[in-house]
C-alpha cells in the first residue's frame, strides 16, 4: 500500500476508496464499509477497521462514532447474511457460496460444523476469527437462531473486535496497516480461548455425570 499523498501517508486500492466513502459520509460510512465487509469475506476487516480509526484520527468523526458505526455496520451486515440462510436454507446457500468468487464452500462447511458444536459461543467469538466472521451468520440463520439472541451475540463480540482494531488505528494514525501484522496473533488467542472453554465444558459435564451416578449407585 504505496502512493503518497499530500499529506505523505500511504494509501492506495480499497483502502484509499475506504477512507474516501468514510470521510465523505463520516461515520456512517465507517458504517457502510464494514457491512459490506461482512457481505464478502474477503474484504479483511483488519484492514479497514484500523483505517475507520485513522479517519477518525484526522477529524472526519469522533473514535465513539467510529466504533459505535462499524458495530451497527456489522449487525446489519450480519443480520442480512442470517436472513439470507434463513430464507434460502442449507442447500442453496452452499450452492451460492460456491460459485461466489474467492470464496470456498469448505469455509462454510467448517463454519457449519463449528454452529452445531458450539451455538451460541460459535457467533459470539466467530465475529473474531477471519471469514468465520460472515459464514457464521448463514448456519445460524439455516437453524433459525432466536433472532434478539443472535443480534445481541452478534453486536457483542464486533464491539469487542471492533473495538481493538479501531482503537489502534486512531493512536497509530498514519502507521495503521501495523495492525494488521498483529491480527493473526490476537486470532489464534481467540481461537485458544474457545478451545479452552470447551475443554472446560466437556470436563464439568464430565465430572457431573460421574458424580450423579456415583450418587445412585450409593443411593442403590
Amino acid at each position: 500500500m504505496a502512493i503518497a499523498n499530500s499529506d505523505g501517508s500511504a494509501l492506495t486500492g480499497f483502502a484509499d476508496w475506504a477512507v474516501s466513502v468514510m470521510e465523505t459520509l463520516g461515520a456512517p460510512g465507517a458504517g457502510l464499509v464494514i457491512a459490506i465487509e461482512n457481505l464478502f469475506p474477503p474484504l479483511p476487516s483488519e484492514v479497514i477497521l484500523p483505517l475507520a480509526g485513522f479517519t477518525a484520527s484526522r477529524g472526519s468523526f469522533s473514535l465513539i462514532e467510529a466504533i459505535a458505526f462499524t458495530t451497527i455496520g456489522s449487525v446489519v451486515g450480519a443480520l442480512v447474511l442470517y436472513a439470507l440462510g434463513a430464507w434460502l436454507g442449507r442447500g442453496p446457500i452452499r450452492a451460492l457460496v460456491g460459485k461466489l468468487p474467492l470464496m470456498d464452500v469448505e469455509d462454510f462447511d467448517r463454519t457449519e460444523v463449528w454452529f452445531n458444536r458450539h451455538g451460541t459461543k460459535a457467533v459470539f467469538f466467530g465475529r473474531m476469527v477471519p471469514l468465520f466472521r460472515s459464514f457464521i451468520s448463514l448456519p445460524a440463520g439455516v437453524e433459525r437462531m432466536p433472532v434478539l439472541k443472535f443480534t445481541a451475540l452478534t453486536a457483542a463480540g464486533s464491539l469487542i473486535w471492533n473495538s481493538i482494531f479501531v482503537v489502534a488505528g486512531f493512536y497509530l494514525g498514519e502507521n495503521w496497516h501495523i495492525v494488521e501484522e498483529y491480527a493473526g496473533i490476537f486470532q489464534k488467542v481467540v481461537i485458544a480461548v474457545v478451545i479452552a472453554l470447551v475443554v472446560w465444558f466437556l470436563t464439568t459435564r464430565i465430572r457431573s455425570i460421574r458424580r450423579k451416578r456415583s450418587e445412585a449407585v450409593e443411593a442403590d
